[in-house]
């Protein structure tokens, strides 16, 4: 039994057209989703078995850190990028989080023009992201390469847009912003909002 498991999603494969084609989304939920559970219960696997035979040494363990920490993180964007989507999305948010990104991003025009930025514009494959920082206790948008890099360390991930290729080049091929843009007919956000709730009243 393995410590993470593959997540259903909350609607159907073809649930997200036509912004996501069914043939996309089930790709990239049960292949390269499903791979970074694998690879996060076997990387932990692996640590724990050198643990046990006292053959833990800095070249193996830096790999074997690096790997689960891509794995695992790719586990969580995607289980909150799943959630935060929804076929009856778009439109903005209301309350509190609608207030707090007037304070912190400079209204919603200008934080959706920054986070599409962000995404469209990320060097290879990674992420963009909204989400609180604690300690300054404050709305920021992140450009998140791969699935860990460039990551305010606490910060808590609110809404995520997928930038890998996986999730758009059988359907956008090379033009990334139209993909995005698309992506903005779908966010949930009731559950970003619920995400926010949590995440500030934690801080």
């Amino acid at each position: 039994m393995g410590t993470y498991s593959l997540p259903d999603l909350p609607y159907g494969y073809s649930a997200l057209a036509p912004a996501i084609t069914p043939e996309i989304l089930e790709l990239h939920h049960s292949k390269h989703h499903a791979a970074y559970v694998k690879g996060a219960n076997d990387t932990l696997e692996q640590i724990a078995e050198a643990r046990d035979k006292d053959a833990i040494t800095p070249t193996g363990l830096v790999s074997l850190e690096k790997t689960y920490a891509f794995n695992l993180s790719g586990h969580v964007l995607h289980s909150i990028f799943w959630q935060n989507l929804s076929p009856d999305g778009g439109d903005r948010p209301d309350g509190p989080l609608a207030t707090a990104i007037d304070e912190h991003l400079g209204g919603f025009e200008a934080f959706k023009k920054q986070l599409t930025v962000a995404t469209s514009s990320v060097q290879g494959s990674g992420w963009g992201v909204l989400a609180w920082e604690p300690l300054g206790k404050r709305l920021v948008v992140e450009q998140v390469y791969d699935h860990h890099g460039n990551v305010g360390q606490g910060t808590t991930p609110l809404l995520v847009f997928d930038a890998w290729e996986h999730a758009y080049y059988l359907q956008y091929k090379n033009v990334r912003p139209d993909y995005v843009t698309k992506l903005w007919d779908l966010v949930n956000w009731n559950d970003v909002a619920a995400r926010y709730t949590t995440a500030t009243a934690a801080s």
